[in-house]
């Protein structure tokens, strides 16, 4: 299936409601590029999943668009899905049978060969783990067992929704590797949602950030890592920050605040030289001048504190 775009999923002023009341998804216009691994990133209740079940034609959209790999998902809604692995929450499994025959069901619905069974096992970490009944499973070896069921068909793009919920440390980095193999390896465009930064910032080459249903960024990772050092200050305290303050604004300097310490917006790394030059010359004792930079985290908060205001 040709996708002359080059992107993977598409949206177009995508909405969605429950009620007149309760609009969860807001003219939504999002952009995959095919081969990404794209983070979905917003606080609980934000809109995600309600999107990512827009995206899977679980949902009937109130208005607007979807496009899957160029082709709508309204016409095409079939040949696309077939195409598409997915992980909603947390996954829906037969508790009373092992993992081995979770996964045989449905890959006599979906026609897939036995042997594939095997690999997905392996490549989710349950190989040894299944003959043993589901109920018996921890939280995080059934998040594994559900990635496992959206791996069987060997999907062009997999869409998991909080796919390390419930994993330990070392179960998040495997999963991790796991997904950056599908994506070089294989060509596998996923798309993961997440409400932590941390946890998905080692993983993707592109960001999504929603709040209250409305996409507030959304670009490469680098997009949003260049305005995280756009966000840099430059601490500084003297023997009398009262006169350094004059002193600065007198100099025109972008002063964006004047607490216990003075912060100064970071331009370029010249400025810290200049600045403890400044002050100096006006007969003061710099006693700290330091550059602090913003985290990706504390960009994403700000993004989503800005619209929640």
């Amino acid at each position: 299936m040709n996708n002359g775009n080059g992107l993977a999923i598409e949206t177009t002023h995508l909405s969605f409601s429950f009620s007149k009341n309760r609009q969860v998804v807001r003219d939504l216009n999002m952009q995959i590029p095919k081969g990404a691994i794209y983070g979905f990133l917003g606080p609980n209740g934000a809109g995600k999943t309600t999107t990512i079940r827009l995206l899977l034609d679980l949902l009937p959209a109130s208005s607007g668009i979807v496009k899957v790999f160029g082709k709508s998902l309204r016409d095409q809604r079939y040949p696309i899905l077939s195409r598409i692995g997915a992980l909603i929450e947390t996954p829906s499994l037969y508790e009373h049978l092992t993992g081995f025959d979770n996964l045989k069901a449905t890959a006599n619905l979906r026609s897939v060969r036995k042997g594939r069974i095997w690999e997905v096992l392996d490549m989710v970490g349950l190989g040894s783990e299944a003959g043993k009944y589901v109920h018996h499973y921890s939280l995080g070896m059934k998040q594994r067992l559900g990635l496992a069921i959206a791996l069987l068909s060997s999907p062009d793009l997999l869409i998991l929704d909080e796919p390390t919920n419930g994993l330990d440390p070392n179960g998040i980095i495997e999963i991790r590797n796991l997904l950056q193999e599908l994506n070089v390896k294989h060509g596998v465009t996923i798309l993961v949602s997440s409400h932590l930064l941390s946890e998905v910032e080692r993983l993707v080459s592109h960001i999504g950030i929603i709040g209250q249903g409305k996409m507030l960024f959304q670009g490469p990772l680098k997009e949003l890592q260049q305005i995280s050092r756009d966000k840099a200050i430059i601490e500084i305290d003297t023997d009398d920050n009262i006169h350094a303050l004059k002193i600065l604004l007198e100099d025109h300097q972008p002063v964006v605040k004047a607490a216990e310490f003075l912060e100064v917006q970071y331009v370029d790394k010249d400025r810290l030289a200049q600045l403890i030059t400044l002050l100096t010359a006006g007969g003061l004792r710099v006693n700290r001048a330091q550059l602090v930079e913003s985290t990706l985290e504390q960009t994403f908060l700000s993004i989503v504190k800005d619209d929640y205001l």
